[in-house]
């Protein structure tokens, strides 16, 4: 929907996840029967839980632990784990540098090269921690990595930028995205993009599954250089609404997996209400005890040379990947035992599984956040 902002002028009215609320059916489910499982290829998922490429928040050792948890954890095929043989003394640096030096500090970490060698032997260590093995790279390297990857036998590749579209004009340089996901035995997951048309090309383009969100993680900050994004809420709306007529015309599925700004399990729920079949989330993994990053974490486009778009956070330490994501919680913030807040929310709503969830009905409430809680504030 369209408001005037001036004289021949109109913008997008947008919703972000603060400004919605799921309202309770009035038929509800035992928790034990409902199913939160997501699909992505041939691979099943028992959580719909994806943790985001970023170094602070995924190493080899996280991909087995959430791989065996039942989510899927990316690895950033162009960070440290792919510039150190031993990667822990790189992000040691980026975690103990003073605040003033942060930047400084990123930029110089991250210009060691990239190494093809590396790039192999991390996806064979994940697969050796018996789990599916993904990982991340921009349309820049991605045809170059692809081949490596699938030689050291990963199952999914995702290939992420900020803004990934298929209609990429260049002098210069030019993925083809039809080819590449033609060519490619293994499911390619694009991201991200914040539209109704975004998606849809994706997705006829040969995506296996798309990631929406452009600026809205705790690290990221791209809205605030480029300007640029869409609130959440409204981004996998419009891009759910793709992947439901993209289905209805072909019959082939291609999940949409919300990127970015949920911490809580209430976040999650309403992005897969708004019509999400799982989630990508970076601050909630960057907590866990097992976190390279040790309770710190940085966005993906944080060292870039040129125009950096990402800081370092501290989220802290909260407990183990399996006390956040399945409980037992320790804090009563909703930033602990994320899938058990989850199915809470879809036996309220009457939703037995993620299908049924992306149908609940949903109320505008910008006083959500803040109604009644002033003693907690």
């Amino acid at each position: 929907m369209e408001i005037e902002i001036g004289k021949n002028r109109k913008a997008y009215w947008t919703f972000g996840l603060d400004e919605i609320s799921l309202i309770p059916s009035e038929e509800t489910i035992d928790i034990e029967d409902i199913d939160v499982s997501f699909r992505l290829g041939d691979f099943r998922f028992p959580i719909p839980v994806l943790a985001s490429a970023m170094d602070g928040a995924v190493d080899v050792r996280i991909c087995g632990v959430l791989g065996n948890l039942g989510g899927l954890a990316v690895l950033n095929l162009e960070g440290v784990q792919t510039r150190y043989e031993k990667p822990e003394e790189a992000i040691e640096q980026i975690i103990t540098a003073p605040g003033e030096r942060v930047l400084e500090v990123l930029k110089d970490v991250y210009k060691e090269p990239i190494k093809e060698e590396l790039i192999e032997k991390r996806i064979r260590e994940i697969k050796k921690e018996g789990v599916i093995a993904a990982a991340s790279s921009t349309p820049l390297n991605a045809e170059r990595f692809l081949p490596i990857c699938l030689s050291a036998g990963l199952d999914i590749f995702v290939l992420q930028s900020t803004l990934t579209t298929v209609r990429h004009r260049s002098s210069k340089w030019h993925l083809d995205i039809r080819s590449f996901c033609k060519k490619s035995p293994i499911p390619i997951v694009i991201g991200n993009c914040v539209t109704y048309e975004g998606a849809m090309e994706l997705m006829e383009a040969g995506a296996s599954a798309v990631l929406v969100g452009v600026g809205p993680g705790a690290a990221c900050t791209t809205r605030q250089v480029l300007g640029i994004g869409v609130p959440q809420v409204t981004a996998i709306a419009d891009s759910a609404a793709a992947r439901d007529d993209y289905y209805q015309r072909t019959g082939r599925y291609v999940p949409v997996i919300a990127d970015g700004g949920m911490r809580r399990g209430g976040d999650i729920a309403k992005a897969i209400a708004c019509g999400a079949d799982a989630v990508m989330i970076g601050s909630p993994i960057a907590s866990a005890e097992e976190a390279p990053g040790k309770g710190y974490h940085w966005g993906m486009a944080s060292f870039h040379p040129l125009l950096p778009r990402g800081t370092r956070i501290y989220v802290g330490i909260l407990g183990t990947l399996k006390e956040i994501l399945l409980g037992e919680a320790k804090r009563d913030d909703g930033t602990m035992n994320l899938i058990g807040a989850l199915k809470l929310s879809m036996s309220s709503c009457g939703a037995q599984n993620i299908k049924e969830m992306q149908n609940v009905r949903i109320a505008y409430a910008p006083a959500i956040p803040t109604e009644g809680k002033a003693l907690q504030r």
